[in-house]
């Protein structure tokens, strides 16, 4: 959420209070909403924490698929930064899922 807001806050002149900007901090909303359930209902954690990485990783092929389109005329603007925190947070947080749930099915099946 952070990423954007600050993207939103102090982005370059022509991003600065661009809607736009607002889209890492809809990913973490959405995140922390998928967080807050889970942790408000135990039944529905094992759901909560799927979508939230299943989230995680769109936004991750969102921003790459982006970046890789535009790859021949990037510059290092606020944009383009922001875009590449929001690819790196959301890849560290699906590696971390998977390994959280694999790690979570090998306890399950050693007794």
């Amino acid at each position: 959420m952070l990423i954007g807001l600050v993207g939103y806050l102090y982005g370059s002149r022509q991003a600065a209070g661009s809607v736009t900007a607002l889209i890492p901090a809809g990913f973490g909303l959405v995140l922390l909403l998928c967080g807050l359930l889970g942790a408000a209902k135990e039944s529905l954690r094992k759901h909560a924490m799927h979508l939230a990485v299943a989230i995680a990783l769109v936004g991750f092929i969102m921003v790459v698929g982006r970046l890789a389109m535009r790859l021949s005329s990037l510059t290092m603007s606020a944009a383009v930064i922001s875009q590449l925190a929001m690819a790196i947070v959301c890849l560290i947080f699906v590696l971390a899922g998977v390994s959280s749930f694999a790690r979570a099915r090998r306890e399950r099946l050693d007794p």
